[in-house]
């Protein structure tokens, strides 16, 4: 795997109770200005989106796709349905690299709608999705709180509808 370069993290809340925390190792030498999205959406320090207006930040946003042997998909913080969201950068931006395969759990990937629609959603593999590679830009990987990945996992349905609310109640840089 790359060099990690830098750490973030999300507190999640299933049905109001902390579940925990995960912390991302981000791949800022790969895929710098995917990682630099991300990182300012977790510190949630970018101000209001160009597009929705609204605050460019993590926290508070659910977990709205749980699919189990597939992925958790959250960063939606428009609509909260998995229709929306947004860059740093303004509404989209081009997929930066697909040099790192999705070839083992618990990696960290942007969701997209096909080819450069990067926004600010993103998803957790829990099984490794080669038919992604090509697909969809991994960034990181989960460093700290697979036990986390692995209980949200258990909410999951084949719709993908969660089958508890999942909420990431706080985001931000993890010191280390």
């Amino acid at each position: 795997m790359p060099e990690v370069t830098q750490k973030v993290y999300f507190d999640i809340e299933v049905n109001g109770e902390l579940s925990g925390r995960v912390v991302f190792g981000l791949f800022g030498k790969v895929a710098p200005r995917t990682v630099e999205n991300f990182t300012r959406l977790c510190a949630c320090d970018a101000g209001v989106g160009q597009l929705s207006g609204q605050n460019l930040c993590y926290e508070n946003t659910i977990i709205h796709r749980i699919i189990p042997n597939f992925i958790i998909q959250g960063g939606d913080f428009t609509h909260q349905t998995g229709i929306g969201g947004e860059s740093i950068y303004g509404g989209k931006f081009d997929d930066e690299t697909f040099e790192i395969p999705h070839n083992k759990r618990y990696l960290l990937s942007m969701a997209n709608n096909g080819p450069h629609t990067n926004g600010s959603q993103f998803f957790i593999n829990t099984v490794k999705v080669s038919w992604l590679d090509g697909k969809n830009v991994v960034f990181g990987m989960v460093v700290e709180g697979t036990d986390v990945i692995d209980e949200l996992e258990h909410l999951g349905t084949n719709s993908g509808i969660p089958r508890e609310k999942v909420v990431i109640v706080k985001s931000g840089i993890h010191v280390w």
